[in-house]
């Protein structure tokens, strides 16, 4: 009975052990801030997110840094977006020596081809994200790839994916239904760089940009010029200055073309947490908010 006793006892001791393990949230390491918003929504307190490239950052451009190695090393799972958007991705991996599992994002999308070819395999467009519907596809590829990291944890991951999808589901419908009374004919807004392709054939708005779609390229005189004369024959309405751009290009080509500054929008990074936006579904709703209000007849 004593042998019994001390060895339900032991056990118990070491089933209580375990517990602090099991309650332990998955290390994940997100590329960009917008992956790192998706994966908090989905995981919530089952998951610690460490995003390499924060708020109002451009991964385009992106150094990283000792820092970004060593939180590299220690996760648990990386998230990146992948076609080409985090050049700089693979070779921090293979600096900090990580061997677990990489989730690419964009897995099962149909890239759509860039104008320009600036820095991505392909001229791949890797802003894929700026539609709500390849939004979506994200959030089932992180699932999948924190279920498979942390089975513990699969019901409480997928009842986060599920609500998180019906919030996706909710900003598509809005989405349209901002846009659905200005005239196709008047869709046009002009861009810091060309990052709304996937917005653009999902919503039915023409992008032009002086840019392509890495920022890392510098548009010529040639290029400006091009731009502007297309602005004035199709009659583009408003310019918009991406957060992670100079705002002085746009600026002058406002002015050279009449068209009106729309605001400030949100392409490839959040806004931080008192901006306006700070989360992907914050970051759609702001932008189209400003894009209707800048199309709207008589504005």
């Amino acid at each position: 009975m004593r042998r019994t006793l001390v060895a339900a006892l032991a056990a118990v001791a070491v089933a209580l052990a375990a517990l602090p393990a099991l309650a332990e949230p998955l290390k994940v390491v997100t590329s960009f801030s917008i992956l790192g918003d998706m994966v908090r929504q989905i995981g919530g307190d089952a998951v610690a997110v460490t995003t390499l490239v924060g708020a109002d950052g451009d991964a385009h451009v992106y150094e990283p840094t000792p820092a970004d190695a060593r939180a590299v090393a220690a996760a648990d799972v990386v998230v990146v977006n992948g076609l080409g958007f985090e050049g700089w991705m693979g070779r921090l991996v293979k600096a900090a020596g990580y061997k677990g599992p990489v989730v690419f994002a964009t897995r099962g999308i149909k890239p759509i081809k860039g104008d320009h070819d600036h820095g991505h395999d392909h001229g791949e467009d890797p802003h894929a994200w700026q539609s709500v519907g390849n939004a979506r596809i994200y959030a089932d590829n992180i699932v999948a790839g924190l279920v498979d990291a942390a089975p513990a944890m699969a019901d409480g991951l997928r009842a986060g994916h599920a609500a998180y999808t019906s919030e996706l589901n909710a900003l598509d419908r809005d989405i349209k239904a901002a846009l659905a009374p200005v005239p196709k004919v008047d869709r046009r807004i002009v861009t810091s760089h060309d990052a709304f392709g996937y917005y653009a054939r999902a919503y039915g708005v023409t992008f032009l940009a002086p840019v392509g779609i890495s920022t890392e390229a510098e548009p010529s005189a040639g290029d400006v010029a091009r731009l502007i004369r297309q602005m004035k024959k199709e009659k583009a309405r408003a310019v918009f200055v991406e957060s992670i751009a100079d705002p002085r290009l746009l600026e002058q080509i406002a002015r050279e073309t009449g068209a009106r500054i729309g605001g400030r929008v949100y392409s490839d990074a959040l806004s931080g947490p008192e901006g306006p936006a700070p989360s992907y579904v914050a970051m759609m709703r702001h932008n189209t908010r400003l894009f209707v209000e800048a199309l709207k007849p008589g504005s």
